[in-house]
């Protein structure tokens, strides 16, 4: 597995488009790329990722949008309001296609009890996005999030089966356990249609770790892995006040190869 990381590690001491250059030089080749602003969905910070990513020969695997500012409302029962964010989906969409990236990390809805949601309607915009992204040659990557609709296994399995577009989903680690199940439990419903991998660490006093820093058995992930026949893209995905030196991403970096 190749492993790389999130610009997001940085947040929000370091600007986006200055990422790459940090990335490359602590010894990172590929990543994820964080929209930390609505401003930064547009087709001119594209052009300037795209020259960074260039000039550094860094490989942009996924890009992350600020999800709060539009997602949850892509399926809101009020369609201008779903008709003006999917106006910001498919700039990002553009973006992700003009870098070169070949995931969108998407958490979507905000949580709801199931019971009361117009499936029909998240259903059809489920695949409304999986086209759209699809057309920009871009797979939509379902993350699974604890405050999302998406940290719910039943929903991650209607959506599945559902939806007739090409949905795929990215696994975060730190996100399955806030959503007191483990990562197992995620890798069981999304199978085969896992296209992406966040890496964190854990312990009982705390949520996110450095990995190698906690208890997260990544042996049980990695033989999960093998059952689906997933050997993707790996990328460390921590909070910047879990690391005070540079020097420990490439430490973790290291610990995760020899796990997977």
């Amino acid at each position: 597995m190749d492993i790389g990381i999130s610009s997001a590690c940085f947040y929000p001491y370091l600007k986006t488009e200055d990422s790459i250059a940090l990335m490359n030089r602590i010894g990172f080749k590929i990543g994820e790329i964080f929209l930390n602003s609505t401003s930064e969905y547009e087709i001119d910070f594209a052009k300037i990722l795209l020259e960074e990513r260039l000039k550094y020969d860094f490989k942009i695997n996924s890009v992350h949008s600020f999800s709060v500012s539009f997602e949850p409302y892509l399926f809101d029962e009020y369609k201008r309001r779903r008709d003006d964010s999917f106006v910001l989906f498919e700039k990002v969409c553009k973006l992700a296609e003009v870098v070169g990236a070949k995931c969108y990390t998407f958490h979507g809805m905000r949580y709801k009890n199931i019971r009361n949601m117009d499936m029909k309607l998240v259903t059809d915009v489920y695949n409304k996005l999986t086209y759209t992204a699809e057309e920009h040659g871009i797979k939509l990557c379902q993350e699974n999030v604890f405050w999302c609709m998406s940290n719910n296994i039943d929903f991650l399995k209607e959506i599945k089966d559902k939806c007739s577009g090409p949905l795929y989903f990215t696994l975060d680690i730190k996100q399955a356990y806030k959503a007191g199940k483990l990562p197992e439990d995620y890798i069981n419903v999304m199978g085969e249609r896992i296209e992406n991998f966040h890496i964190n660490d854990r312990d009982n006093n705390n949520i996110c770790l450095m990995p190698g820093k906690g208890s997260v058995d990544y042996k049980k992930i990695s033989c999960k892995f093998k059952e689906i026949g997933y050997n993707g893209i790996g990328i460390l995905e921590v909070y910047r006040e879990n690391f005070n030196k540079y020097s420990e991403l490439m430490w973790s970096k290291n610990y995760i190869e020899k796990q997977f």
